[in-house]
């Protein structure tokens, strides 16, 4: 289905073709509507299947002719992570100015300082969050939420995973009880069903958790079975002979991603990690310079698994695999994007390899493996 049939303007129209977005996915097929109604949304759909788009469009367009009092966000849009609540204020961005009114966004989160967030508030009338900085502001009366009328909850089972409940509770109670509320999740698990019910009303369900991720067969994924201390050379001759450009390297622990960065640097590859030690400077530093392609090898824990939107990029290689099957796509979703195509790449020791069957099972997919060990590593 074309945007076109959305009911979307044609200076938004107009902008999605900049973008080369011309046909929409299923959660914003479904929910565009749904949003622009003020219906109550429940979306649950894979990484990368475009659900920013899916309320950041209708939620713009619904404010036209709405102005916020001194210090009164009209929206808020709660997130779990630093980078997501960039990336989305950055969606906004993106659109809001095609518009007759334009609209003010900002993204507060924690790890920087608080004081030039509080004063860049002023004016603001939709405001992305993480809930820790905004209990913070709201504690300093820098920001007030009794006239917010759509609340948004993005990829609400990552914001219940990292420990977000408490304070989801207490900002619940500060809107006002009636609202448009917008749930996005990847996953539809127990603690995303209660917040579901506690919050939505008669909700719009846009839900394909149970089929595969839309752009799977976009993404070639073989694998190579390796000894660990061959691990580090495998990968570092994989991208050298495979003239990898932009290659994002997941490992399973901070000291881990640190290392194999390292190990890439001095090995003559341009590397560099992000993960939750690094300062919110250095890390939006290092994920523009990647998105942009001036960093050629990122390596990330699963901080970057979810929610963080890198188009058309090429690669991703598993330096260690993820502990369920589920981050696994969640992964590899970051390739394989907008019509795309990409691979994945996984390095398996012995004793990851019975994990790596499990994986196949649950995708429901055979991935090539091939013996690591047997080529000829010069590097």
């Amino acid at each position: 289905m074309s945007f076109n049939s959305l009911g979307l303007p044609e200076a938004i129209i107009s902008k999605l073709n900049e973008y080369n977005y011309t046909q929409a996915t299923f959660i914003q097929q479904q929910a565009i509507p749904a949003v622009l109604s003020k219906r109550d949304v429940l979306g649950i759909d894979h990484t990368g299947s475009g659900k920013t788009l899916s309320y950041v469009l209708p939620i713009l367009l619904n404010m036209q002719g709405c102005k916020a009092q001194n210090r009164h966000v009209i929206t808020l849009v709660l997130v779990p992570t630093r980078e997501l609540a960039a990336q989305v204020n950055e969606v906004f961005q993106q659109f809001c100015n095609v518009l007759p009114q334009r609209i003010k966004t900002l993204a507060v989160f924690g790890g920087v300082s608080i004081n030039p967030q509080m004063i860049q508030l002023q004016g603001a009338e939709v405001l992305v969050a993480t809930p820790g900085r905004l209990l913070e502001l709201v504690e300093q009366k820098a920001v007030h939420l009794s006239e917010i009328n759509t609340l948004v909850l993005d990829e609400a089972d990552k914001m219940l995973n990292l420990g977000f409940r408490d304070e989801m509770e207490q900002l619940f109670r500060l809107v006002p009880k009636v609202r448009q509320n917008l749930l996005f999740s990847a996953t539809m698990h127990e603690g995303v069903e209660g917040i579901a019910k506690q919050l939505l009303h008669k909700p719009i369900v846009a839900s394909i958790e149970n089929s595969n991720p839309p752009d799977t067969d976009l993404i070639k994924q073989y694998a190579y079975t390796v000894t660990p201390d061959k691990k580090g050379p495998l990968l570092r001759y994989l991208i050298k002979t495979g003239n990898m450009q932009q290659v994002l390297v997941f490992t399973s622990s901070v000291y881990q991603a640190d290392n194999v960065a390292d190990k890439l640097r001095k090995n003559g590859i341009d590397a560099d990690a992000i993960h939750s030690k690094k300062s919110q400077g250095a890390r939006t530093d290092v994920l523009r310079d990647f998105k942009s392609g001036k960093l050629r090898v990122l390596v990330a824990t699963d901080l970057l698994a979810r929610g963080i939107d890198i188009e058309f990029l090429p690669f991703v290689i598993n330096y260690e695999l993820p502990r369920s099957p589920k981050d696994y796509i969640h992964r590899i979703g970051r390739t394989g994007r907008a019509e795309n195509p990409g691979e994945a790449i996984s390095l398996i020791a012995h004793d990851e390899e019975h994990h790596f069957s499990i994986i196949q099972k649950k995708m429901k997919k055979v991935v090539e493996v091939k013996d690591g060990n047997a080529i000829n590593i010069n590097v």
